[in-house]
């Protein structure tokens, strides 16, 4: 019997795939429905291990009546975007059934068939060990008739001891010293004190206009924030990176993903429920607050401006990774991350930035983050990155 898993979504192709998928990964499907057509008990009492949900937006008001159930103790939900799952094809459909294979039972190899690790062959001797041979016999005998014969054997004049009377060559006597005439000793030595006249400063000389009271506002001390860039593949990825970053987070996380739709309030919604920071839409005129996560539109930008950073428009990307401080910065590029702000994001970094990409394995589209690890930059899963960023900015 597989592990026993609900499926949610509309009918169609998307949910048709992910309950092939199911098959394929060992898993039995306990439950299959649309989610406005299941309330919370229907789900505890199919008792799933898991719920896996073919999401669009069509679905959100629905999941957000299940989210009691969502929430019971030892149940993984995965989410899986249904324009993805009808995209997949091939090669790429078998690995994310290897993905949806290793979360379900609970294990790390995500490795096609064939790729099994060959066993380490150690060396072994060829021939037997000899017997011990001659243990027995007594050599005193012969240490003593070597002992006699030391003598006489002829000695090497290279470690020749040599002569310990060689002659010490005399001291040479070294003149004694002239102190000359006691008379004219004395404690203290005459010093002649030279007195320089001392010049007046001229006041009416003196120049001011290159004078000027320091800064009290400097652009460094401008608060940073994360910038979080996907596209195709993203929701899954940021929703894992927001639900591993802790309550705590003493930075605003930004969120740069471009939507078809243009429906960005089901973004926040969708974020709103794994993130323990509280999630908003990012408007012009904003000004942007530690420890929140803001989803930002194709037409919202970020600038400084009196000393902290805040939402304009209109937007340009490149412009929005420059506008960061960099020093106290950061840029996450996730699958289908936008591959022509690599070159801005590696000068961001080149300033002081911390620069960071979605790892291969699980990344829908991991152009630009592939870029970065040809780069030597760091990579890993989003839960990985999540961890690296509160170490960089502990609470």
């Amino acid at each position: 019997m597989g592990t026993p898993v609900a499926l949610l979504g509309c009918p169609g192709q998307a949910r048709e795939r992910l309950r092939e998928a199911l098959g394929l990964a060992g898993a039995q499907v306990v439950l299959e429905d649309e989610p406005a057509a299941v309330d919370v008990q229907m789900l505890r009492d199919a008792e799933p291990v898991a719920v896996l949900v073919a999401l669009e937006p069509s679905i959100e008001d629905a999941l957000e009546a299940l989210e009691p159930a969502f929430n019971m103790p030892g149940v993984t939900v995965i989410f899986d975007e249904a324009e993805l799952t009808v995209r997949r094809e091939g090669w790429e459909a078998q690995r994310w059934v290897r993905h949806l294979a290793a979360k379900l039972h609970g294990h790390a190899d995500v490795l096609p068939p064939g790729t099994e690790s060959e066993p380490s062959l150690q060396p072994e001797p060829g021939l037997a060990l000899a017997p011990r041979q001659h243990s027995d016999l007594q050599l005193d005998q012969h240490l003593e008739a070597a002992a006699h014969a030391f003598d006489s054997v002829p000695g090497d004049a290279l470690f020749a001891h040599a002569s310990m009377q060689e002659a010490v060559p005399a001291a040479v006597e070294k003149p004694g010293l002239t102190l000359g005439d006691s008379s004219t000793w004395g404690l203290v030595d005459e010093v002649a004190v030279v007195v320089r006249p001392r010049a007046e400063p001229d006041v009416a000389a003196l120049s001011t206009g290159g004078l000027s009271l320091v800064d009290l506002e400097h652009g460094g001390s401008v608060t940073g924030a994360v910038l979080v860039l996907a596209g195709i593949g993203g929701p899954d990825a940021i929703r894992r990176l927001l639900a591993a970053l802790p309550p705590e987070f003493p930075r605003a996380v930004l969120v740069r993903m471009t939507l078809d739709g243009g429906q960005y309030g089901n973004l926040v919604r969708q974020m709103g429920r794994v993130s323990a920071l509280p999630v908003a839409l990012g408007e012009a005129g904003q000004v942007v607050a530690p420890g929140k996560v803001y989803v930002l539109s194709d037409e919202v930008g970020v600038q400084q401006h009196a000393g902290a950073l805040a939402f304009v428009a209109p937007a340009d990307p490149a412009g929005l990774i420059a506008a960061l401080p960099p020093a106290d910065s950061a840029v996450l590029m996730l699958s289908g991350a936008n591959e022509a702000l690599v070159e801005a994001s590696l000068a961001l970094a080149e300033q002081g930035g911390w620069l960071a990409g979605q790892s291969t394995d699980g990344c829908y589209d991991p152009a630009a983050a592939a870029r970065l690890a040809r780069q030597g930059i760091l990579t890993g899963d989003p839960a990985q990155l999540a961890q690296a960023l509160a170490q960089r900015w502990p609470a």
